[in-house]
């Protein structure tokens, strides 16, 4: 089996925070074109809260201070979020 903090790290760094990161880019020009909606306010502060989270995440991988059951339940709930956001 491979080892689940690995795909986890690599989920959160290459592929989760980069989105997020993207969508608050969009989110914020936006607010500088003075476009943005109050769904857009929550919005942001939701994404900015969840990348704080993500980083977080990546925060405990390094200190390594879980054991490999909590990795799995971190993981497999952003690949269900993941999956449920694709349809």
């Amino acid at each position: 089996m491979a080892d689940i903090k690995v795909e986890l790290k690599d989920l959160v760094q290459n592929t989760m925070i980069p989105e997020v990161e993207a969508y608050l880019d969009d989110l914020h020009k936006l607010l500088e074109d003075n476009k943005q909606s109050e769904d857009d306010m929550v919005a942001i502060k939701e994404m900015e809260s969840f990348l704080v989270e993500l980083q977080n995440v990546l925060e405990v991988i390094e200190e390594d201070n879980m054991p490999q059951e909590e990795y799995q339940k971190i993981y497999d709930q952003i690949m269900k979020n993941i999956n449920e956001h694709e349809h």
